[in-house]
């Protein structure tokens, strides 16, 4: 191993490596050849130990290369000369001696280590050796090495020691540690300086002990320090990262007073307390308040506002503020936090492929995904029950070298959860334990909604026990998500045991819950109890909202109570709350079952009046209605302004429409809509087709029908008794017979059980166009699946027999008379049917 020192001007580590390659320097080891390389400045022998100097390390032998920091520190030939001859010691370097502890676990030997180290008669190393330990973030070997220096002669106690010991232990949340050295310095007769409280200030607000933090502020001004900058900022964020923004701007305010003018630290840590305190309205004021000074916005500045945008659902303002900081030029480039908010908000949007596009954008930047940003790209996967994407994602963060965390395991169990995969959520759900991850209430639920949604009501409930067991208090979103589970089950005992579960648990239910216990009343028919259930949550304070009265108006419209449903509708305007879309649709389609026209037209009137948009559902209703009162030109004109209103119509307003033309004779009408629904790619649905035939069958159009048939082929086997039975009989009565039996030979193809009904129409196109063998050929084949035909079938079927003198058909079909009269009793045998 050879080593070069560097020169003494200023070079690069880069430098020294092309210098090194360009150099002849002949290596005369046979093996593991290595060069060490010291990058420093040239400076006086008394001020070089205390910096640091970086030393690379290239083995050409293995083609490797190693860059570290060494920090000589004062060694044997630096300590006091009373101790210079009786050190026996090694002489390490700080740097070396820093690394051996930190191998060490806090309980082993570091005693030892320091004890066997040179320097430790040196004091002016013991700052330097603390302030490297709390750079680690090393702090249960800190606070080993500052008790063994404490316990050193040559010690001294210092303010700079302390300030560190309690800046490190702020770090890692330990408040009353840090209180404590607080207090300890004070008895070495340290007098703690601004940096001592800055430190103090810093570690109660890390905590959310924003009370303790304001105390100190009034100590340190008593003790007549200063307050710097720094101190506000730090009293600021420890009021704003508690949810106190109020008390913030006081402080803010205080800062200005005080004429200490605030920096782009104190904006973002202002507009931070806002975000936290859920007051984002303010900080995006405040944000406009900025940009009028002389103070620019940084990455985080923007990052708070995007955040803001997004949670009040201005995903648009977002995406520009975002698109702004990724133009070239821009001062204020996108990080890693300003993508996973992005990311959130298109998720938020139901958009994923954009999701998907803004975490590939991060990956071609060159930065680096954390395990927030994947879980924000899990958690949109999961929102929509995309199992596989989520799974290859999850993969993905364990090939990054992150652990994936409890956010992402439960993102995992709601993927499968939503695709309808409950047993594989139970996995993800085991393999979280055995990574050694505790699940949480918001985990537990996940698997119960998985199990819930697939109404398998009595695996969710286990979970609920398991979930007790384990020490997880449930809340009321388990409740809601059992109460939900009931409804799928149609199980309403259980709705009532799980209620009184909830009151035992003294879980307080909250609208959301009542909201989820009324629907699964309403889905099973129980009008009673969601009635007396209703009563219930008005005697308990529980506000209802619009969601409440939704799911009462809506179900009771479902069973058919519409005048109940009505004075609920009145209840709720008398309590001035708001009222959606869903509630006006179902109020319209109360009127419209009850033959109320004119009263559904005036809530139509107000919904709009009211700035709230119909959807299809409204618009399907109002057509229903119109057909109800035969007035095809009003259903046509609501259809129209459907369309106009960018709303896509579905099979259901289609075929309504499709009814109130064929009963006003609009049977022109019926094909034009049915060509437009192919060209929309709307789905013909039963009730489509069968006004599609009636309107072929009326304007004797067989052509249309038969090319409809073709594009329909598939579905026929699924069609309703109605729409087929109508289809054999256009065609029949078309005289289109090879095409109405090659449609019944596909019925029979797909072993669909044909009625009774579907045969007479057959057997009566087929005699009517004079196929009375093949008549008497589908008797045999309702002879043979087990269904008997009647005895007005046979006699049908006889004058056509014995008119063409076949004596072998109308000897059977004689037989068969005979037989069935028997079987009837009712006319003697031999008697043929004139």
């Amino acid at each position: 191993m050879a080593a070069i020192v560097a020169p003494p001007e200023p070079c690069s580590l880069r430098n020294d490596f092309l210098s090194l390659t360009l150099s002849p320097i002949k290596m005369r080891t046979k093996s593991n050849r290595k060069t060490r390389i010291f990058c420093s400045n040239t400076k006086s022998k008394d001020t070089s130990v205390w910096e640091k100097r970086k030393v690379g390390t290239i083995n050409y032998d293995k083609g490797k290369n190693r860059v570290s920091v060494e920090l000589t520190g004062l060694c044997k030939d630096e300590v006091p000369k009373r101790y210079r001859d009786r050190v026996n010691q090694r002489d390490l370097k700080l740097s070396e001696v820093v690394r051996k502890i930190l191998k060490l676990r806090h309980w082993d030997d570091i005693d030892g280590v320091l004890n066997y180290w040179s320097g430790r008669f040196a004091r002016k190393n013991f700052p330097v050796l603390i302030r490297e330990l709390t750079e680690a973030g090393a702090l249960e070997h800190s606070v080993q090495v500052f008790r063994w220096m404490k316990n050193q002669r040559n010690y001294c106690a210092r303010n700079d020691i302390y300030n560190m010991m309690i800046r490190l232990h702020a770090r890692h949340n330990r408040t009353d540690q840090a209180r404590g050295l607080f207090f300890e310095m004070q008895e070495w007769r340290c007098k703690p300086d601004a940096e001592t409280y800055n430190a103090l200030i810093n570690a109660h607000g890390r905590a959310g002990q924003w009370r303790w933090a304001m105390n100190i502020m009034d100590d340190m001004l008593r003790a007549a320090v200063p307050a710097s900058r720094s101190t506000y900022n730090n009293l600021i964020n420890a009021c704003g990262s508690s949810g106190r923004w109020k008390e913030a701007l006081k402080v803010g305010k205080k800062m200005t007073d005080n004429g200490v003018g605030p920096d782009m630290v104190t904006h973002n840590i202002i507009l931070s307390a806002f975000k936290t305190g859920g007051q984002y309205s303010k900080a995006l004021s405040y944000y406009e308040l900025m940009k009028g000074t002389q103070i620019h916005p940084d990455t985080i500045t923007l990052n708070i506002v995007i955040h803001c945008l997004v949670k009040l659902g201005r995903y648009g303002e977002a995406v520009e503020v975002f698109n702004s900081m990724r133009e070239i030029g821009s001062q204020c480039q996108p990080d890693v936090v300003t993508f996973t908010s992005i990311i959130h908000a298109y998720s938020v949007c139901g958009q994923i492929e954009n999701c998907k596009a803004v975490f590939d954008m991060i990956l071609a930047g060159g930065l680096k995904p954390n395990v927030v940003t994947y879980n924000a790209l899990l958690g949109a996967y999961a929102s929509h029950g995309m199992h596989k994407e989520a799974m290859g994602l999850f993969n993905l963060i364990k090939q990054a070298h992150l652990r994936p965390d409890l956010v992402s395991y439960t993102s995992l169990l709601n993927a499968y959860g939503r695709s309808g995969q409950p047993e594989k959520a139970r996995e993800i759900f085991d393999m979280m334990r055995q990574n050694s991850w505790k699940p949480n209430v918001i985990s537990y639920n996940a698997l119960i909604d998985a199990y819930g949604s697939e109404g398998l009501l009595a695996e969710a409930i286990e979970v609920f026990r398991e979930m007790e067991k384990d020490g997880v208090q449930p809340n009321v979103v388990s409740i809601c998500t059992l109460l939900a589970a009931c409804g799928r089950c149609g199980q309403m005992v259980k709705i009532s045991v799980i209620l009184s579960a909830a009151a035992s648990r003294g879980i307080k239910l909250n609208t959301i819950a009542y909201n989820s216990a009324l629907g699964s009343y309403l889905s099973i028919g129980e009008y009673d109890e969601a009635v007396n259930l209703y009563r219930c949550m008005m005697e308990k304070g529980a506000k209802p909202d619009s969601a409440t009265f939704n799911v009462l108006i809506s179900g009771f419209c479902k069973l058919g109570r519409y005048a109940e449903a009505l004075k609920l509708f009145y209840d709720m305007k008398d309590s001035q709350i708001p009222l959606s879309k869903e509630v006006y649709s179902s109020v319209i389609c109360a009127y419209n079952k009850q033959g109320q026209l004119e009263e559904a037209e005036s809530m139509l009137m107000m919904m709009k009046s009211d700035g709230c948009c119909p959807d299809v559902v409204t618009y399907t209703s109002m057509i229903h209605a119109y057909n109800m009162a035969e007035n095809w030109e009003k259903a046509y004109h609501i259809f129209r302004e459907m369309e106009m209103n960018d709303i896509q119509p579905d099979s259901i307003a289609c075929s309504s429409l499709m009814r109130a033309f064929n009963k006003g004779s609009q049977h022109v009408r019926v094909l034009s809509l049915a060509d437009r629904m192919r060209e929309k790619d709307i789905p013909f649905n039963e009730a489509a087709l069968f006004e599609i035939i009636s309107a072929c069958s009326m304007l004797r159009d067989w052509k249309t029908a038969l090319r409809l048939i073709e594009k329909n082929e598939s579905s026929i086997p699924i069609f309703s008794v109605g729409v087929v039975n109508h289809l054999l009989h256009f065609l029949g009565k078309s005289g289109k017979i090879e095409s109405m039996m090659k449609v019944f030979f596909k019925l029979v193809a797909s072993d669909v059980e044909i009625s009774i009904g579907t045969y007479t129409v057959l057997l009566k196109n087929l005699l009517a166009s004079g196929k009375w063998r093949k008549y008497f050929e589908v008797l045999r084949w309702m002879e043979d699946v087990g269904i008997q035909p009647s005895l007005e079938m046979y006699r049908n079927v006889y004058p056509y027999a014995h008119k063409d003198d076949n004596t072998d058909y109308a000897a059977l079909v004689q037989e068969r008379i005979d037989r069935l009269k028997v079987q009837t009793a009712g006319e003697p045998p031999g008697v043929a049917p004139s």
